[in-house]
């Protein structure tokens, strides 16, 4: 038998898929946003033009009761066909088929008129779900066929129905939220009827010749989630009632295991799929953290599935497939899995976007270059920096940049020493091969001077960074005060004994985690460790597979994590990812302490003040992690040198407040096609 790869085509007898790359659904926010289909038509368009095998689109509901949001995007009545039609006439320009996601929000919806399959509140949203009534179940149903025929009819090339992550359909198939007792409540088979009713109604309504993809949970990762064997009985039965292909869902949205944050391992539940292959004849999409050449070879190498699906690595470079078949894998723009401009947006009501491609879901806003060519100085080679160098070179201008350092990088070279953070040396690796394929010039270990700058620059960019802040404390000079900088570097370690870290933010919670895992393998390299480390049960002996023998790491002394406010500890951590980060620290034995005034550091350890009661921490290092400040002086000295109109300041030089990356590249970026307008 012929061996397959990622750029075998997938052959479904009405139709063939050019290659075995799936696009997962993700929701943009450009949805619902009036007149933006144009925006989200050209999101896909630039995927489909780099070759993606298939496109899901974000979640449309079928009716007004299954919306995520009061004003969420629904599709039911056939005066709303117009502008789909706009969006796959774009799309079929390129070889690319296109599937609309139907999703009914279920208890997940934030709206006061959300249903479930029982009476329940979620504890992520804020309503309480009523049950639906039969009436309202056949409607359902009737609404999903009406919804996938809509689709056909705007030519989309199928519909994916999502039921997995929690949503309406995963909650009928899960005793954890479906405790009706009529035919659709109780044995396994009543809590699948939803799905398979509905999938038997679409399939009438569209005929043989439509993809239906449906998507199961293969993970719940809750406690009453499914058991393996009901997986697979709801597996068999989709095929068997018209299901042309299943992608894998894993985890509900309110489990608190973590399925595709960066400190998930790369392909760490391709296992599921492949144990599920086993006992399903048409193909399998596998999912989750796949995010590179190497782990997409992986699994068709190790037959682990038919297909793989990636959303977010689409955000952080639409070109990826593009890349990946001319074998360019060096100049991919990794997805590190951070959530910060693509999730977390979504949460907050704001378009998605993506830290390390600012332009995602934002195409239209750079679809014109300056015509005049720029020759313009860079100074500072953090994200930032690099940001705004790689995309002035892309659209012509000629680029010089300046590093005082060794090497490229600035902050992102601490970050990728965190554990569960490795995947920011991606981002710099991809920098790396930008500079050399775009040929632009770098100066390394070469500090800038600012009277002695060519003065025949047009602009002048500095992204000089920031450098951490001492706070004022008695004794702060001591022996075993070390600042966050230092530890990460190696240029200080630390003393065996206890340690207190002062500062809760972003860097604070980094700093615990590298200290926790000094006698430990990072668990984003490791799948094993992982699985241990969340409770989950890679042999599937209980529902939901989880696991209540938690292996959390430890290094032995304890770790007080400080701050003065009295606030939650991280309450400026991603919404996405703020609660395991929280979790984490927790099970490792972790203290966190709120409300903390520093008197003093000496010989017997850091001093405290908390609600007026004095004590001493006895510990052995104390790390800062209180801030920065930014590094501005390059830029204020330029200014008087070479004029304000001349002289622009992004990233941490421009605001120091939590070393934001996600802010300095969007900064970087934006500032280049801002110059000569």
């Amino acid at each position: 038998m012929e061996e397959t790869n990622v750029f075998s085509p997938l052959d479904l007898g009405f139709t063939k898929i050019q290659n075995r790359i799936l696009m997962g659904s993700m929701h943009t926010g450009l949805e619902e946003k009036k007149d933006n289909f144009e925006a989200l038509s050209e999101f896909y368009v630039q995927r489909a033009k780099a070759g993606v095998g298939i496109i899901v689109t974000g979640g449309i509901a079928p009716n007004l009761q299954g919306r995520l949001t009061p004003f969420g995007h629904q599709l039911s009545f056939p005066w709303q066909l117009k502008k789909h039609k706009n969006l796959t006439q774009k799309v079929h320009q390129y070889q690319t088929k296109i599937c609309m996601q139907i999703l009914h929000a279920g208890r997940y919806g934030y709206h006061p008129f959300i249903v479930s399959a029982s009476k329940s509140k979620s504890p992520i949203t804020p309503f309480k779900a009523r049950a639906l009534t039969m009436l309202e179940i056949k409607k359902t149903i009737r609404d999903f066929a009406n919804t996938a025929r809509l689709a056909q009819k705007a030519n989309y090339d199928g519909i994916e129905i999502m039921g997995s992550e929690g949503y309406l359909l995963n909650q009928f198939i899960a005793p954890r939220t479906n405790k009706r007792t009529d035919k659709y409540g109780g044995t396994a088979e009543n809590r699948f009827r939803l799905a398979i009713d509905i999938v038997k109604a679409v399939r009438k309504k569209v005929g043989d010749n439509f993809i239906i993809i449906f998507r199961v949970s293969m993970l719940d990762l809750v406690e009453e989630g499914s058991t393996f064997e009901e997986v697979i009985q709801l597996c068999k039965l989709l095929e068997k009632n018209g299901v042309t292909i299943i992608n894998t869902g894993i985890g509900w949205h309110e489990a608190r295991v973590p399925t595709i944050a960066t400190m998930v391992p790369r392909g760490a539940f391709t296992w599921i799929t492949k144990k599920v292959k086993e006992h399903i004849n048409i193909p399998l999409v596998t999912t989750n953290r796949i995010n590179s050449p190497e782990v997409i070879h992986d699994v068709f190498k190790g037959q682990f599935a038919d297909m793989v699906s990636m959303a977010r690595p689409f955000l952080a470079d639409p070109d990826f497939v593009s890349k990946l078949r001319s074998n360019q894998n060096e100049l991919i723009n990794t997805c590190i899995g951070c959530n910060q401009a693509c999730l977390d947006h979504i949460f907050q009501g704001k378009t998605a976007s993506c830290l390390v491609n600012p332009k995602a879901c934002h195409e239209t806003e750079f679809l014109f270059r300056p015509t005049k060519k720029l020759k313009l100085a860079i100074i500072g080679a953090g994200p930032a920096g690099l940001s705004s160098a790689i995309e002035a070179a892309k659209i012509g201008h000629d680029v010089t940049l300046f590093e005082k350092s060794v090497e490229i990088g600035g902050q992102f070279n601490l970050a990728q020493k965190i554990p569960g953070k490795e995947e920011f040396k991606e981002t710099i690796r991809y920098f790396n091969a930008q500079i050399k394929e775009l040929k632009i010039e770098l100066k390394l270990n070469h500090k800038v001077e600012v009277e002695n700058l060519d003065k025949s620059f047009d602009h002048y960019i500095f992204s000089t960074g920031v450098r951490p802040r001492t706070p004022q404390i008695k004794g702060i000079e001591h022996q075993s005060v070390i600042h966050y900088d230092e530890l990460i570097s190696g240029e200080k370690r630390l003393l065996q004994g206890a340690t207190a870290i002062i500062g809760a933010g972003g860097i604070g919670f980094d700093i615990a985690e590298f200290i926790i895992h000094q006698n430990h393998k990072p668990t984003s390299l490791d799948i094993s460790e992982f699985l241990k480390e969340w409770g989950i049960d890679q042999n599937y002996q209980q529902r939901g597979a989880l696991t209540k023998n938690i292996s959390a790491p430890h290094n032995g002394d304890q770790i007080y994590l400080l701050q003065r406010k009295v606030s939650k500890h991280g309450k400026n951590l991603g919404k996405t990812t703020g609660w395991i980060h929280r979790h984490s620290l927790k099970n490792s034995g972790v203290k966190m302490l709120g409300g903390v005034e520093y008197v003093e550091i000496n010989d017997d350890g850091l001093h405290i003040l908390i609600d007026e009661k004095q004590s001493c921490l006895p510990v052995k290092n104390i790390i800062i992690c209180a801030g920065q400040t930014s590094v501005k002086e390059y830029y204020e000295k330029a200014i008087d040198i070479l004029g304000e109109e001349k002289c622009h300041i992004i990233g941490g030089a421009h605001i120091a407040a939590e070393i934001d990356a996600k802010r300095a590249i969007n900064e970087g970026v934006r500032l280049i096609h801002s110059l000569g307008e």
